[in-house]
């Protein structure tokens, strides 16, 4: 008769590794560095504006982009998402930055998304660019909603120095949120 508590642990251990392995699929590890990540945000940066225009007046005003063409979440019990873009600053990619969350609790199933974070004030793009791991909180305000409405860039501008655009979500999990994400400078 096995021991209930190393079965529950080897579960455990069985379902992080398996959420790691899926979330580290199609999301650039492995891939070709820097000309895939390049890549990957010119056409996640194509997509967004073309499906939600009102997010090129966001980027014709922000101070910088954060670009996470891919993220890949996954969870069961215990959860946990990664994946890899750039920090653009006048339409230049000037760093390359890895996004992780981790996450516990009642989830099951796995979904793609990308993300872009557009830093509105100097302060905020430098307070993300000084920092060793940088995590999003729960004031970021978003600019697309779960419908994949989008709002108007006038009336978000004023209302948080960093604000955040969710979509092209694909897969069998509820909601993605940014809250609890880490955000770290890689070398690809």
């Amino acid at each position: 008769m096995s021991n209930p508590i190393y079965a529950r642990r080897a579960f455990t251990f069985g379902a992080l590794a398996a959420g790691a392995a899926l979330a580290a699929c199609g999301n650039g590890v492995g891939g070709y560095g820097s000309q895939t990540i390049d890549a990957r945000v010119s056409a996640t940066l194509d997509e967004m504006y073309r499906s939600y225009p009102n997010t090129l007046q966001l980027a014709q005003k922000a101070n910088g982009m954060l670009v996470m063409p891919l993220v890949t979440e996954a969870g069961l019990g215990l959860g946990g998402a990664y994946g890899r873009g750039a920090l653009l600053i006048n339409d230049t990619t000037v760093d390359y930055y890895s996004v992780a969350k981790a996450s516990g609790g009642l989830q099951i199933g796995a979904q793609q998304y990308a993300h872009v974070l557009f830093f509105m004030t100097e302060d905020a793009l430098m307070g993300f660019r000084r920092s060793p791991g940088w995590a999003a909180g729960a004031d970021l305000e978003y600019v697309i909603s779960d419908r994949g409405d989008s709002v108007e860039a006038a009336t978000t501008t004023a209302l948080a120095p960093v604000l955040a655009a969710v979509f092209g979500r694909a897969g069998l999990r509820v909601g993605a949120t940014l809250e609890g994400t880490k955000y770290t400078r890689i070398i690809p």
